[in-house]
């Protein structure tokens, strides 16, 4: 864990260091002539572009190259297996993203548990349904009262996954965390109040000699990304933007938040998505995305040539080692045969009885620790026993509902936030851009349009993944005739210490209640990598690329 801390951290320097907030003067439109960031401009405005933005993983994230994949291609065929458990084969593209390095961890969610403890010390409801199920570990015949008492909390168990988590669950932690790295990279850059400021009582928004700043009060909300974006979380830091469309010095309003001088009297504004300082949000990964990542074949792959396909995360056909260090040691930790799950005393075959460690066990090609075994892993799709045959072949997912942010004030475009800041969603009506009469009238009559329905029903010809009256995807049928598959039936891949070496084939599906909890599955994130696809060029034939000339009236 002290490794997966210390990455965390070198990869938020590494954000700092290269996120650019603005551009600086000096460079120009290449189609109108205009500079950028041109404070003297009067009569359009100065117009900053981000020219230093370099992307970076969030902390805890590694790169993930992405390419073309044959989904299901490394599935063991094993007879009288039912056909739908694992993938159809079918070639797909995976774009690049980024994806945890390990497991959530026990720490991680005592973490999160902590948050919600300090921030909202009354809600003793928000605190409960974020606490893991426990119970989870109990058997009828077995005795793991201790693991009931002391899995989640111990410190010998601290850097182990987090287990009893349901879908939703995870799903939340995600977006927690967008926000709290996000509020950790602007407040150590100065685009927040920084925490020191913040802990003195003060805004840092004094003047130029560094006289007594004013008082900042708390803020009334934790910091929220979306709502931060949309101007609804004023807090300029003095190392902030400087908003370019003021007179030096005056106060201004940027997206629904005030800005302040701070060095030379320069004004400041709140960063937007423009400036790319703002990550992405984290998620599940899709089912694609993770066997894509938990097969790692970038490592068998010279000039679009697989030398060697995998079974599991590693190569070769069996689950030991070959390596002279290391032969013969189990590669993954799972159930070897009916009751063996650790092996003899004196030689350990896995050297885990239940979970280990996240950063155990030698990573994949990527640099993944625990893609199979240890614990099951949440993704974010539907299952379907037929995805991989309906679903795009770019970037295949079945789990689209489409959202939008309700409106609180739609003449000004404010969102609508829950008592803890959180924006609030509504199913989304159109699959194009309204008009804009079209979205005032909507907004006017929300209140009378399904409030009451569940969250992703749709009330118009608007759906996603073609589901409900128009799902054609066959059902699993128990013996009553009842569907065991609905759209709260989700995926889960990767196979468990409780489970035996068949499940640690990436291509191996299976299905939980997104409600339900398991001792056998835990999770971890992902996050969409934007721009190019190619993480590095070093040592790689590419084409030069040219930088946009700027327009130059004297030639």
């Amino acid at each position: 864990m002290k490794k997966l801390i210390l990455y965390s951290f070198a990869c938020l320097s590494l954000v700092g260091l290269l996120s650019g907030c603005s551009s600086k003067g000096g460079n120009s439109s290449s189609k109108t002539g205009i500079p950028y960031a041109d404070k003297k401009n009067k009569t359009s405005g100065a117009f900053a572009v981000a020219t230093k933005y370099k992307r970076a993983p969030g902390p805890g994230l590694i790169p993930i190259e992405g390419g073309v994949l044959v989904v299901g291609g490394s599935a063991i065929e094993v007879a009288g297996v039912e056909p739908n458990i694992y993938n159809y084969k079918r070639q797909v593209t995976v774009p690049s993203f980024y994806m945890d390095e390990t497991e959530v961890s026990n720490t991680d969610w005592l973490e999160y548990l902590h948050w919600i403890r300090y921030n909202y010390p009354e809600d003793r409801e928000y605190y409960y349904n974020e606490l893991p199920d426990t119970l989870v570990w109990r058997r009828a015949l077995s005795y793991n009262e201790p693991y009931v008492d002391n899995y989640l909390r111990h410190p010998a168990y601290r850097d182990y996954p987090v287990v009893g988590v349901t879908w939703e669950q995870a799903s939340r932690y995600c977006e927690w965390r967008t926000s709290r790295a996000n509020e950790f990279i602007l407040r150590e850059k100065g685009i927040l109040t920084d925490y020191k400021t913040l802990a003195q009582g003060t805004s840092g928004r004094g003047n130029n000699n560094n006289t007594t700043a004013a008082a900042t009060p708390k803020p009334d909300k934790p910091f929220n990304t979306d709502a931060y974006l949309n101007g609804q979380y004023s807090d300029v830091g003095k190392n902030a933007p400087i908003d370019y469309n003021v007179k030096s010095g005056a106060a201004t309003t940027t997206a629904g938040a005030t800005a302040a001088p701070a060095r030379g009297g320069q004004p400041r504004r709140t960063a937007t998505l423009e400036d790319g300082v703002i990550m992405q949000p984290y998620r599940l990964p899709t089912e694609a995305e993770w066997e894509y990542a938990a097969l790692g074949l970038i490592g068998n792959t010279e000039y679009e040539n697989i030398n060697q396909n995998k079974i599991y995360p590693w190569n070769g056909l069996g689950v030991s080692s070959a390596s002279k260090k290391t032969r013969g040691l189990i590669q993954a930790n799972f159930k070897r045969a009916p009751g063996d799950y650790m092996g003899v005393g004196g030689s350990l075959n896995d050297k885990g009885d239940l979970t280990v460690p996240v950063l155990y066990y030698k990573p994949n090609d990527f640099g993944l620790y625990n893609m199979a075994g240890n614990v099951n892993e949440w993704v974010n799709d539907v299952y379907r026993t037929g995805t991989f045959t309906d679903a795009d072949a770019f970037n295949p997912y079945r789990g689209n509902y489409f959202t939008n942010k309700q409106l609180a004030d739609a003449q000004n475009g404010k969102i609508a936030l829950d008592k803890y800041g959180n924006p609030i969603k509504e199913n989304a009506y159109s699959g194009k851009k309204l008009t804009w009469a079209e979205k005032q009238a909507l907004a006017k009559r929300a209140d009378s349009i399904s409030k009451s329905t569940e969250p992703g029903t749709p009330v118009t010809a608007y759906q996603a993944d073609e589901r409900g009256h128009r799902d054609r995807q066959n059902k699993l049928l128990n013996d009553e005739g009842v569907s065991l598959v609905n759209d709260k039936s989700r995926v889960y891949k990767g196979g468990s210490w409780n489970d035996m070496a068949y499940w640690l084939n990436p291509a191996t599906r299976r299905f939980l209640q997104q409600d339900d909890a398991s001792a056998e599955i835990g999770f971890r994130c992902a996050m969409t990598m934007l721009g190019a696809p190619e993480i590095s060029t070093a040592g790689k034939r590419n084409f030069k690329q040219a930088s946009p000339k700027a327009f130059n009236p004297k030639r």
